[in-house]
């Protein structure tokens, strides 16, 4: 069965709320237990938008 489709998917950069840090955390643990290595498991992250928060010194 093909899965209906529609123009109007687009979702408005107001309509996005972020994730509590609990959510986020837990997110990014299950992306580091299936993760093959480190690499993949730093560009799932990235590509989620739930990587680490860089250190500014």
């Amino acid at each position: 069965m093909v899965a209906k489709t529609s123009d109007t998917t687009d979702i408005a950069e107001d309509d996005i709320e972020p994730l509590a840090d609990e959510t986020a955390r837990d997110a990014q643990r299950v992306v580091a237990a299936y993760a093959t290595d480190a690499d993949e498991c730093r560009m799932l992250l990235a590509m989620l938008g739930i990587g680490p928060a860089l250190k500014t010194d």
